[in-house]
C-alpha cells in the first residue's frame, strides 16, 4: 500500500477531510480502542514544543503504540533528511515539527525541508507544525468550532492578531482560517498594517470559503470594528512576512502594536457579547487575552487543547494503520 503523508489539510480532498473530522469525533467519544499495537512513531523537533510532544506520546500510548522524540532544536537541520531515511527503517512513521525556517520568507514559505523529508522517507510523515501549516491544530479547531456552534456555516469567524514579544509563524493562524473556511464560515482577518498573511494563503482562504458556502468578508486594520458581530474570535500572533528576514525592523514594527489584544470591552462587541474565544495556546494572559475572557464561559481554549490530543490520536491511526476505524 502506498504511504500517505499529511503536511497540510488542503492536500486532502473535502471527502477525506470530513472523514478525518468524523474520526476525531469518534476517537473522542471512545469508540475506537487500540489500533497502534506494535507501532512506533519517531518525532523530530527542530523547534521545541513540549506540549505537542506530550500529546503525541500519550496518543501513541493509549492506542498501544510507542513514540520516541529527537530534539534537534539546538542545531542539526542539515541532518534531518538523512536522519528521516534511517528513522524510516526503525519506525512506522515520522512526525516533524520544523517551525519557521531561516532566510527570507520567499524561501521559508516553501516548507522545503519538510517536503524533502517527506520525499526521502518511505514511511508516512506527519507535519506537527511548519512555517506555513499546522494540520493537527486545524483539525482540532474544526472539531471545536462544530462542538461550540453546531452548524458553523454562515457564522462569522474573526482571526484577530495579537501582540507577542516574538514573531511567531503564520502556520496556526493560516490553518485556523482555512479550517473555518472549510466549514463555510464568513471570514474576517483583523491585523495591523504590515502583518498581512502570505498573499497565496489569503487567496486560498477566500477560495476555500467560497467553495464551501462561506465568504471572505474583509480584512481590517481596526480590531474593535472587526469584532462587531463576531460569532468566533480566534486570537493569534504572527510575524510580518514582509520583514521575515529583518528581525530588528520587525521588532520595531511589532513594538507599536502592544494594544492589539482581546480585552473584556472588546469581547462585549462580539455577537451578543458572547462570541466564542479561541487560541491555540499557550496564551499570554492579559496580553493576548484578558483573564476575564480567557477564564469565562465563552472561552473554548481548554477545549481546543483537549481536542488537539484527539486530533493527534485520529491522525496517527489514519496514517499508521489506515482502515482501523472500520
Amino acid at each position: 500500500m502506498k504511504k500517505r503523508d499529511l503536511l497540510a489539510l488542503e492536500d486532502w480532498s473535502p471527502e477525506e477531510y470530513d472523514r478525518l473530522l468524523s474520526l476525531v469525533a469518534r476517537v473522542k467519544r471512545g469508540e475506537i480502542a487500540g489500533g497502534l499495537s506494535g507501532k512506533v512513531l519517531a518525532q523530530v523537533f527542530l523547534q521545541r514544543d513540549p506540549r505537542t510532544q506530550a500529546s503525541v506520546d500519550i496518543a501513541m500510548y493509549v492506542h498501544g503504540g510507542h513514540a520516541t522524540a529527537l530534539d534537534l532544536s539546538s542545531g542539526g537541520a542539515e541532518q534531518v533528511i538523512d536522519l528521516a531515511r534511517s528513522l524510516a527503517g526503525w519506525a512506522d512513521g515520522v512526525a516533524v515539527r520544523s517551525g519557521p525556517g531561516p532566510g527570507a520568507w520567499r524561501d521559508a514559505r516553501s516548507d522545503m525541508l519538510l517536503r524533502n523529508v517527506t520525499a526521502g522517507c518511505e514511511k508516512p510523515v506527519l507535519n506537527l507544525g511548519s512555517a506555513r501549516r499546522n494540520p493537527c491544530q486545524a483539525l482540532a479547531d474544526s472539531l471545536t468550532l462544530q462542538e461550540r456552534l453546531g452548524h458553523a456555516e454562515g457564522k462569522r469567524f474573526v482571526l484577530a492578531w495579537s501582540w507577542d514579544p516574538e514573531p511567531l509563524a503564520t502556520a496556526v493562524p493560516a490553518s485556523a482560517a482555512l479550517a473555518a473556511a472549510r466549514l463555510g464560515m464568513e471570514i474576517v482577518i483583523a491585523r495591523p498594517e504590515g502583518y498581512e498573511l502570505d498573499p497565496e494563503d489569503t487567496g486560498l482562504i477566500r477560495k476555500t470559503a467560497q467553495q464551501h458556502g462561506g465568504e471572505f468578508v474583509h480584512i481590517s486594520e481596526d480590531l474593535d470594528d472587526a469584532l462587531v458581530g463576531a460569532d468566533v474570535v480566534y486570537v493569534a500572533s504572527w510575524g510580518s512576512v514582509k520583514l521575515y528576514d529583518k528581525p530588528e525592523d520587525e521588532a520595531r514594527l511589532r513594538d507599536q502594536q502592544r494594544d492589539w489584544g482581546l480585552t473584556r470591552a472588546r469581547h462585549r462587541g462580539t455577537r451578543g457579547g458572547k462570541g466564542v474565544v479561541m487560541h491555540a495556546g499557550p496564551v499570554r494572559r492579559n496580553v493576548a487575552i484578558a483573564d476575564q475572557v480567557l477564564d469565562g464561559a465563552d472561552s473554548a481554549v481548554l477545549e481546543q487543547s483537549q481536542n488537539l490530543f484527539h486530533a493527534h490520536r485520529a491522525l496517527l491511526l489514519e496514517l499508521l494503520n489506515p482502515g482501523v476505524d472500520g
